[in-house]
């Protein structure tokens, strides 16, 4: 019975990850047709690589960013559809709907918005203000990048922390109330320890997807201005289909792997300290 799942899983996941690790061993020129053995050679051009570092500097930014806005608004959007107002489904629909909406389609309408003429800033200048080219500046870039991917998937994270406050059991909230606890000592104090099992999930799910981005980036920026949205995982896409240097990029994806992994790892490893009925 689990025969199935098991063969897809080494063919899928196994065998290419073993592939990634023997090729990130090689010089591979796939124009020049050339698959040479490097040894650690890829690994200790890592460390030399300035762009490398860039990379991981705008990773860094790019996941700190969208792994706190995310989150947060997510769990703020939850707790307001939990307090059952009027309007509630219609509210659910608007920010969950971008979720199943085509990523490329979605992006490629923010690219639009975001322009210097687009209708970010002509809302803008109806109040009077004078927006910025968002795209093409640093800072606005990889601000911009962040957004449009905090309202692509927020929905998603946000059903899943409604569910969570939906199972938190009324009597305990009672029991507060009629003990004198005000509404934010009792979210404080019952509702997230009864929900952190969720938010560990969210967290990790949200982390490593972050690590993971791309079509964002290629579509909204290329990587630009200069680095300052080149991404670890975009990186990678460079050195492997514009400079044809697969065994490098196999490198780059070795130490993407071996990030996401640890990072992980130690998410895992403090639940014991913050989530509930684990010990």
């Amino acid at each position: 019975m689990v025969a199935p799942v098991v063969l897809g899983a080494l063919a899928f996941v196994v065998l290419p990850l073993g592939m990634v690790v023997w090729y990130s061993l090689h010089e591979w020129n796939v124009l020049a047709g050339t698959f040479t053995f490097a040894g650690a050679a890829n690994y200790e051009r890592l460390l030399a690589d300035p762009g490398l570092a860039d990379a991981l500097l705008a990773s860094l930014w790019f996941s700190i960013g969208l792994v706190v806005l995310n989150i947060t608004l997510a769990l703020l959007l939850a707790v307001l559809l939990d307090q059952k107002l009027p309007g509630t489904t219609t509210f659910r629909t608007f920010f969950f709907s971008p979720v199943v909406v085509s990523l490329v389609a979605w992006t490629i309408v923010w690219s639009f918005l975001l322009q210097a003429d687009g209708g970010i800033n002509g809302f803008l200048a109806l109040l009077g203000l004078e927006g910025p080219n968002w795209l093409r500046h640093g800072t606005t870039a990889m601000i911009s990048v962040i957004v449009v991917q905090v309202f692509k998937n927020v929905g998603l994270n946000m059903i899943l922390f409604l569910a969570a406050l939906q199972g938190v059991p009324v009597e305990l909230q009672e029991a507060a109330r009629l003990d004198g606890a005000g509404a934010w000592r009792r979210f404080r104090s019952i509702t997230l320890p009864m929900i952190s099992p969720t938010i560990l999930l969210v967290s990790i799910i949200t982390i490593v997807g972050s690590l993971e981005v791309f079509a964002q980036i290629d579509v909204l920026t290329g990587g630009g201005p200069g680095n300052s949205t080149t991404v670890l995982v975009y990186y990678l896409y460079q050195q492997a289909f514009r400079f044809n240097e697969f065994g490098y990029a196999s490198a780059i994806a070795v130490l993407l792997f071996v990030i996401v992994l640890v990072l992980t790892l130690l998410q895992w490893q403090s639940r014991k300290r913050w989530v509930f009925h684990e010990v």
